[in-house]
């Protein structure tokens, strides 16, 4: 998840230089479809499939399977589109300070799935939360219709971050990640063909940040995604994933020479200091797990 998170962070990049020939529903469409595709060569290693998991589980069944992968490619759909177009409406600091609120959103959210989220990855998050605010210096922050859409969307990647978690230990990685995908990809289409113009040429115009957004942000970051979440749970997930802000500024400072500043310094280290709040509480319990066995061990 924290290769996870470097990738996302430094498409941004990417991402900035293709919205300057194409429209957001059109740069998802592309790069979505792209990281559907890349992904394709993975279904003949047949590293897992059904056989691999219990019969109850999710992935077990291919209409279990397909369905799944509809509900995360749609809420996939919702969170991007609505940060896309929220951002023509709203800076690119409260953009990313919002957005980064779904990292304590799904602590939040999952109580209502009643999974306990400990004091650690409380702190964390809260500790993560103020380094976004500090690596955007956001220092007026008031609600506009932008705003408000970006709001929107930190609730569906929270969404997306719990439904994820629940179901890469119970699905088969690779089919789940280019179903959700390709659906993500079909309904951003839809609105392409209702709300913008797909032309060839813009898209060969920003073919090097799409194929960067696609295979790299698409078809192998959320795939680790997947991958990484079958053993984290969600609230670490989130907050690890959080440092996306990180890699970002870093990506800015050394490819479109941005300047860093102190309040942005004071970020990152509040974001690193979140993820080792949240990740603490679950070492010491294992540190307490050893111990235990160890004293069994002796006293047979």
């Amino acid at each position: 998840m924290l290769l996870t998170a470097a990738i996302w962070g430094t498409a941004f990049v990417a991402q900035r230089a293709g919205m300057e020939y194409v429209g957001p529903f059109t740069f998802n469409a592309v790069r979505f479809a792209l990281g559907a595709v890349s992904l394709l060569p993975f279904l003949l290693l047949k590293t897992e499939g059904p056989k691999d998991l219990p019969s109850r589980s999710p992935g077990y069944r291919r209409g279990q399977l397909l369905f799944y992968g509809f509900c995360a490619g749609t809420i996939l759909f919702l969170g991007s589109s609505l940060q896309q177009v929220g951002l023509v409406y709203t800076t690119a600091g409260n953009a990313g300070f919002i957005t980064g609120l779904y990292v304590i959103l799904v602590p939040m959210i999952g109580l209502f799935f009643r999974q306990r989220a400990g004091t650690g990855v409380w702190i964390g998050a809260v500790l993560a939360v103020a380094g976004l605010y500090f690596i955007n210096e956001t220092a007026d922050f008031s609600l506009s219709f932008g705003d408000s859409l970006v709001l929107i969307c930190a609730f569906f990647f929270a969404a997306h971050v719990l439904l994820i978690g629940w179901l890469s230990p119970r699905t088969a990685t690779v089919p789940l990640s280019i179903i959700q995908f390709f659906v993500c990809s079909l309904w951003s289409f839809t609105f392409v063909f209702w709300k913008e113009e797909l032309v060839l040429s813009a898209i060969l115009d920003a073919a090097v940040p799409i194929l960067y957004g696609g295979i790299g942000s698409v078809g192998i970051a959320y795939t680790l995604q997947v991958l990484g979440q079958k053993d984290a749970p969600p609230g670490h997930a989130a907050i690890i994933l959080s440092l996306e802000s990180v890699f970002a500024l870093l990506g800015g400072w050394l490819l479109l020479s941005e300047q860093v500043s102190f309040s942005k310094l004071t970020g990152c280290f509040l974001m690193l200091a979140g993820m080792l709040s949240a990740q603490m509480q679950r070492y010491r319990r294992k540190g307490s797990e050893i111990t235990s066995s160890e004293n069994t061990l002796s006293q047979s």
